[in-house]
């Protein structure tokens, strides 16, 4: 992972929108940090997006702290779990309970905590429940997610991501795990 620290992965946006995302995985003595930020332009929003979710060594969501800037202003957004447990801005969200992963739909990066987690084989799949974080509006709600791993192909592994309101993409990801391309999304260029 010490590749990350010195070169983080940049995505460009194919999903009709203009944008740019960059981020970066870090290993720590007691978990991972994953740094990103995110521009985007589109006919309908312009916002920006940086944020921070920190792990234990077990890929488990600890906290994440999301900062918007858009045309509404200027925001921020913490979530914390312990123990299964998740509070909001320091206030205890029950809905929210028993989610492992956050999931900060502006970036590919968070994909790669449940792939990492979960170490799936081909064929394999797993449904998880997550946090899921709305960008620019920093709603946030609980999503059943389904990560089914494929065979590999061209030198790369391949999942599909899948949930019940946005449907089923296929994800190439590198010897990290983090996304090289997120069909219909985004498409790493560095």
């Amino acid at each position: 992972m010490s590749a990350y620290r010195k070169h983080p992965a940049a995505w460009t946006r194919i999903d009709g929108a203009e944008g740019l995302g960059v981020g970066a995985l870090i290993a720590e003595t007691d978990g991972y940090r994953l740094e990103a930020s995110e521009t985007v332009a589109d006919p309908r929003d312009r916002f920006a997006c940086r944020f921070t979710v920190r792990t234990d060594l077990a890929w488990t969501t600890r906290c994440t702290r999301v900062e918007t800037v858009s045309e509404r202003g200027v925001h921020t957004l913490e979530l914390a779990a312990a123990g299964g447990k998740w509070t909001m801005d320091g206030k205890r969200v029950h809905d929210l309970d028993g989610c492992v992963d956050v999931d900060v739909a502006a970036t590919p990066l968070t994909n790669t905590l449940p792939i990492r987690r979960l170490g799936l084989r081909p064929g394999e799949f797993r449904d998880i429940a997550v946090a899921w974080i709305d960008v620019p509006s920093l709603r946030v709600s609980r999503v059943v997610q389904r990560y089914t791993r494929l065979s590999s192909a061209e030198g790369r592994e391949r999942y599909e991501y899948r949930d019940p309101t946005y449907g089923a993409f296929e994800l190439t990801v590198d010897r990290e795990g983090v996304v090289v391309d997120y069909e219909g999304l985004a498409r790493r260029v560095r």
